[in-house]
């Protein structure tokens, strides 16, 4: 919660026109704090939902690396090139998420705040960029980070990444990426 406020308080400058969130609790959470600080309600888009883990989800990282052996190693290796038993790959994630943000472009022309979950944000960063998945881990996002792109020419520019210097008032470190 106190991060969600320190954050809220860091995007305050900002004239918000609208807040976006994954329908998880605690981006909803995250993204009424923001809101509110702006005046505005918060749009749920469910394709801003965390990844589908599928089979994985839920268990312990040590309990996927030991049963998923060869599939777990490809995670790490090629995360292009798999999806998960039952879950999602990263190009599932790519085009649901798209769809906001290109929903987003087509009604907004100002500011928009988008909450979501760290490989959907990654996703996202490597397909505003044009970059394919084999950059994926190639690209820190840490757990509450701000990352900033502006939309001009029909191009996405990149300003801001990962910013987390709002959060040194509570003195906590970030938690590491996977």
């Amino acid at each position: 919660m106190k991060q969600a406020e320190l954050l809220a308080e860091y995007l305050s400058h900002l004239k918000l026109e609208a807040v976006y969130s994954s329908p998880l609790k605690r981006a909803i959470k995250t993204a009424e704090i923001i809101a509110d600080y702006h005046k505005l309600g918060v749009e749920t888009a469910p394709e801003l939902i965390d990844f589908n883990y599928g089979e994985w989800q839920g268990r312990l990282h040590q309990e996927v690396k030991d049963k998923y052996k060869e599939l777990y190693a490809r995670w790490i290796n090629s995360p292009e090139k798999i999806k998960i038993p039952a879950g999602e790959s990263l190009n599932d994630v790519r085009e649901r998420a798209l769809n906001v943000v290109n929903n987003v472009v087509a009604r907004y022309k100002g500011t928009v705040a988008l909450v979501s979950h760290r490989v959907v944000k990654k996703v996202l960063i490597c397909a505003l960029l044009g970059l394919d998945f084999s950059h994926f881990w190639n690209i820190k996002q840490d757990a509450g980070a701000v990352t900033t792109f502006t939309y001009q020419n029909e191009r996405f520019t990149l300003t801001e990444h990962n910013n987390t210097s709002y959060l040194k008032p509570i003195h906590k470190a970030p938690l590491s990426d996977f």
